[in-house]
């Protein structure tokens, strides 16, 4: 994997402790509508003091627009972002009253958690994937578990042991890999319960696949599916996009409903998470462009060097053996 696939690791974090607290702390003291206000400041920091994001966010609009964006318009991409980390504040120690979330597609949680098998949910930097702990709402008694990376975002991972330890207490940390990641998540499904994480960014030494994203070949991990893969679970796409104001829309896609691991043998496993990845890919174009201000990563996404897709028939897909589609 090319170093730019990786810059997004090392970009430094945009607040440090202190900050986040003092923004959390104001947020929850004064109500959401004052804080908002202080979201304009820090949109006009990052506009004129962090460029790599600032080019990031060129580079992503000219793509979801087809021409240069403006001034403007990179400003309230940048917005758009503060504003769903302010409502983090918010998601995470569980104040959902506060915002219209609509959802759509719930009957694929209804199937799966009929069937028995617990759901792996995927999604991704578009939008806000802290708006789904709204499912715990739903299904109070069905366990949900998030993959995180508590070492990326120490000062996230700070305030959101402040906010709600008893969540935090239920994450799954990335970092941990190999046997215990796999047992944790595989112990929650067999209570039948959701276990989600993000499939947009490739780590660094991470097999990962080249997907046609808005048109580029853009680098997506293949270890989600590999993951899917060996514990046989039913699969979902989450697409939280922010809507403005206080308004989520929540979309569930069922993706597959388990692996048929008789068909398959283990050597062709990783072609067909390739493709399963390049399924993601597609999906994830589709939210993008229903939500063109929610996309948050700020880095260079698609590695520029990297030239054009050609155009791809959408038959014989390689990951139709890999997954059954509902």
């Amino acid at each position: 994997m090319s170093p730019a696939s990786q810059d997004w690791q090392h970009r430094p974090e945009g607040g440090n402790a202190v900050a986040l607290r003092l923004i959390c702390r104001f947020a929850l003291a004064c109500g959401r509508l004052p804080a908002r206000l202080a979201l304009y400041p820090i949109t006009l920091y990052f506009l004129l003091r962090r460029a790599p994001e600032r080019r990031a966010s060129r580079d992503y609009l000219e793509r979801i627009h087809g021409r240069p964006p403006t001034r403007w318009e990179v400003a309230r991409h940048m917005h758009c972002f503060a504003a769903t980390i302010l409502d983090r504040v918010f998601l995470l120690s569980e104040r959902y009253r506060r915002f219209d979330i609509r959802m759509f597609g719930l009957e694929v949680f209804a199937r799966a958690l009929q069937a028995g098998r617990g759901v792996l949910l995927f999604g991704s930097h578009l939008g806000s994937f802290d708006a789904i702990r709204v499912l715990s709402e739903g299904w109070p008694d069905t366990p949900v578990r998030v993959v995180f990376d508590l070492e990326q975002n120490p000062a996230l991972t700070a305030l959101l042991q402040q906010l709600n330890p008893r969540l935090a207490s239920t994450l799954i940390n990335v970092r941990t890999g190999g046997p215990a990641m796999m047992l944790a998540i595989k112990e929650t499904l067999d209570r039948n319960g959701i276990v989600a994480l993000l499939a947009d960014r490739a780590r660094p030494g991470e097999p990962h696949a080249l997907a046609d994203f808005l048109g580029r070949p853009a680098p997506f991990p293949t270890g989600p599916w590999l993951l899917a893969a060996a514990l046989g679970a039913p699969v979902a796409l989450a697409f939280g996009l922010y809507r403005g104001h206080n308004r989520y829309d929540l979309h569930f896609e069922s993706f597959s409903e388990g692996l048929a691991q008789g068909r398959i043998e283990r050597s062709e496993r990783r072609a067909r998470a390739d493709g399963c990845a390049e399924r993601f890919a597609q999906r994830l174009s589709v939210y993008a462009r229903l939500a063109p201000y929610n996309w948050f990563n700020f880095y260079d996404f698609w590695q520029r060097s990297s030239p054009p897709l050609e155009a791809r028939s959408p038959a014989a897909h390689p990951s139709d053996g890999l997954v059954r589609r509902s």
